[in-house]
């Protein structure tokens, strides 16, 4: 008997020894996980497509109040630092460490910067609405700029005075290919004529001009310079309430799973704390007042 407890003993010490040696292991597996230190901001750390050089894309060509300004001095040039997405992009490459000589603008087509794949470039900005279906293919920074939709015509049109969603139901539309703004028209409008889509902002204005659609649908910043400086004589004839559709949510657009993202959002977050961005919005994106509500009923 004094053997076979001699026995058990010895069994449940080893036991015992093997459940200690499982919960360390347990232990030091867990520890290294979301214990981990986070990846680094120093700029010889991020995943940069040209080391040491901060590359961005915008459009071609890009329009004030984005880049640029209203009266044309600097017109498309982001080097210029001039509009609300170049500003904000040198602000945000401060905010990462970069020199102004340290960021290298390249230009890419609206539509074929969503496609999948590699990038030549760290990050794309040209008012693109955070979606969910462009995130399958590409990852977005947090937002940046929150808009509405807006309506421009002419002031003789029979859709000037529109009140209601209800009352551009006979409207012929356009809007830009790929947007929320075409989304917008299509599932939020609703019209009983199909909205023509062009590939480009400036087919917009040569259909005005053109008298092939009674308005366009674009985001309000954008409506401030088309009826300034493209359309002549143009008006936007109201904003559309948030309620009529979710608002627009603007973000720089990266590479699926790149890693720049968490750094890039941290800059942006900062800069939203520090008042930077609303800095920016007053300067470039004012809206001010006077801009009638289309309601979505």
């Amino acid at each position: 008997m004094a053997t076979g407890r001699k026995k058990w003993s010895v069994f449940v010490l080893l036991l015992v020894v093997f459940a200690m040696l499982a919960s360390a292991c347990s232990s030091t597996e867990e520890a290294s996980g979301p214990t981990a230190a986070p990846g680094s901001c120093e700029i010889a750390d991020l995943n940069l497509v040209t080391p040491g050089t901060l590359t961005v894309a915008t459009g071609e060509p890009a329009f004030p109040p984005w880049v640029g300004t209203t009266d044309g001095e600097g017109f498309d040039d982001p080097t210029s630092k001039l509009g609300f997405e170049a500003a904000l992009v040198y602000a945000i490459a401060e905010e990462l460490g970069f020199s102004d000589d340290q960021v290298v603008w390249t230009r890419i087509g609206f539509n074929e910067a969503i496609a999948p794949g590699p990038k030549p470039w760290d990050f794309n900005l040209q008012q693109y609405s955070i979606t969910d279906d462009r995130a399958e293919v590409v990852d977005f920074s947090v937002p940046y700029y929150t808009t509405r939709q807006s309506l421009v015509t002419y002031p003789d049109s029979p859709y000037a005075k529109a009140t209601k969603i209800d009352d551009l139901k006979d409207a012929v539309l356009g809007a830009q290919i790929g947007t929320t703004s075409l989304d917008f028209i299509e599932n939020v409008i609703k019209p009983d004529k199909d909205p023509n889509v062009y590939d480009e902002n400036v087919d917009l204005e040569a259909a005005m001009n053109a008298g092939q659609i009674d308005g366009l649908v674009v985001d309000l910043p954008t409506a401030y310079f088309v009826t300034a400086v493209q359309v002549e004589g143009a008006i936007i004839a109201g904003q559309f309430e948030t309620e009529a559709a979710d608002p627009d949510n603007y973000g720089l657009l990266f590479a699926k799973d790149n890693p720049l993202v968490p750094c890039v959002n941290t800059a942006i977050e900062t800069l939203r704390s520090n008042g930077t961005l609303s800095d920016l919005e007053a300067t470039y994106l004012t809206q001010g007042g006077g801009i009638p509500t289309i309601t979505g009923g």
